[in-house]
Formats: structure tokens, sequence, C-alpha cells
């Protein structure tokens, strides 16, 4: 358990728990106290992330979910509501990506992506509103740099990053009367296996991926998912009481300029 405690008894869902920054954050805001309900496209991640925190004693459930279908978020919220009977923190992270060029790329491809990174984020916090206007919850959601800055074969992901910038911004304006607070984590290079399949899209080794990502910060190193989970619990704690529609950007500096 973590010196902090800000989450002691609060009921957290955290969606593609099952791996990399997932993964983390679940782990993060279990040290702090939370429940946590980890679902997962992948059922054996998902069950792996909350076995890992129930044999450090935390009380944790998992369950498979598609967040890109229609009945899938309201799935993922009811999981969580079944069973802690409440719900404080949702954490949108589930999401996929698309790498390729205009002209290789289809309506499917638009339409696949936009349904998990943007609808599934947008009808989760929908069927999560009336749980976190009860216990005046919050939400974090996971966009990118990606949100802000052009990159190559990149469009439709970077289209999906932004738009989870905007629902952000707007959900956060509309919930507040409710004190429900909406925030966002901006991350940068992070050492993901996500990242690392990236490199090996790339004809890279990881060690020569790891060296060109970090060429991007001045920091001259990628960051690690713990980072970005630190992020996170901060903006869903209440130590964020009076933030909201904030976007923290976690890239060591790569986008200064």
């Amino acid at each position: 358990m973590s010196a902090l405690a800000r989450f002691q008894g609060l009921a957290t869902l955290v969606t593609g728990g099952g791996a990399g920054i997932g993964a983390a954050i679940a782990q993060r805001l279990a040290s702090e106290g939370a429940r946590v309900c980890v679902v997962d496209l992948h059922a054996d991640t998902a069950a792996a992330t909350a076995k890992a925190l129930q044999a450090a004693g935390v009380e944790a459930v998992s369950a498979q979910v598609d967040m890109s279908q229609p009945d899938g978020p309201a799935a993922a919220v009811h999981e969580c509501v079944q069973a802690f009977g409440q719900l404080d923190v949702l954490v949108n992270n589930a999401a996929g990506f698309h790498f390729e060029s205009l002209a290789n790329s289809t309506d499917a491809d638009w339409e696949r992506l936009f349904r998990l990174n943007v609808m599934g984020y947008s009808n989760a916090i929908k069927a999560a509103q009336p749980h976190l206007e009860a216990t005046q919850g919050s939400v974090v959601n996971l966009a990118s740099v990606s949100s802000f800055v052009a990159q190559p074969d990149m469009f439709i992901y970077n289209a999906t990053k932004g738009a989870i910038a905007q629902l952000t911004r707007c959900l956060a304006w509309d919930f507040a009367p409710k004190q429900v607070r909406v925030n966002a984590v901006a991350p940068g290079a992070i050492f993901t296996p996500a990242s690392v399949r990236h490199m090996e899209r790339l004809g890279m080794t990881i060690e020569e991926g790891k060296k060109d990502f970090s060429s991007a910060s001045p920091m001259n190193r990628m960051g690690q998912p713990e980072e970005v989970a630190s992020a996170v619990a901060f903006l869903a704690s209440k130590d964020a009481s009076f933030i909201t529609g904030e976007i923290i950007v976690i890239d060591g500096g790569a986008t200064l300029d």
C-alpha cells in the first residue's frame, strides 16, 4: 500500500487495464486504497491484472469487454457497480491504433477506430454519469500528444485523439454543475507492449526503437507507464478537486517547441 490513501474504499473502473499503461493505472489506484474493476478486450490479461492486485490484498474484479461495441461501455460500468455498489473514478484507457497512408485507408478503418477511441469513451462516460453524480466522482481520459501534433501515416489515430481532447473539455463544462470532474492525460513516447509493436512495425529492434523514440525528448528517454499512472492518480484524486477540463502532457518535454 502506498503512503498515500487518496482512494481508500473508492470504486474505480479502468478500461484497457490488462497491460501497459492501463495495468499501471490499475496498480497505482489500488496502491492508494482503491477497489478496482479491470476491463479489457482480452480476458486473460484483465484477469492477470486483477489477480495480481488480489494477491496484494486489493479488492479487484475483471471482465472481458469490447469497448468498441454499442453495449460494451455500459457492460463495463455494470460490472463495476455490480461488484462494488458504486463508481467513483472512470479511467478511459482502452484504445486502438492505425498506421497507414490515406491512399491505403478505408471508411472501415475510420469507423473501427472512432467506435473504440471516441464513441467507446463517450458511451462509457454516459453510462457512468449517474453513478459519478451520486459520488461526485471523476473521469480521466487517455488522450495523447497525438491530439495536438502531426505525425506521418497516423491521421486517423490522431483525429481520434484530437476528438478525445475536445470530448474532455466539453464534458468538463457540462458535468461541472454536478461536481463531476473530467480531465485527461496526453502521454508521449511511453515504453509499453504497444510501443514495442510499433517499433517492430517500423523494422526496428527494441534498442533501436528506444533510442529513436527517446530522441524527441530533451530528457532523452522514453517514459514509463508508472509515470502516466501518477498523473492519472493525481487528476482522479481530491488533490485535483478544483481542476477540470485540463489535459496534462506527459512527454518529457518532446512537444515544448
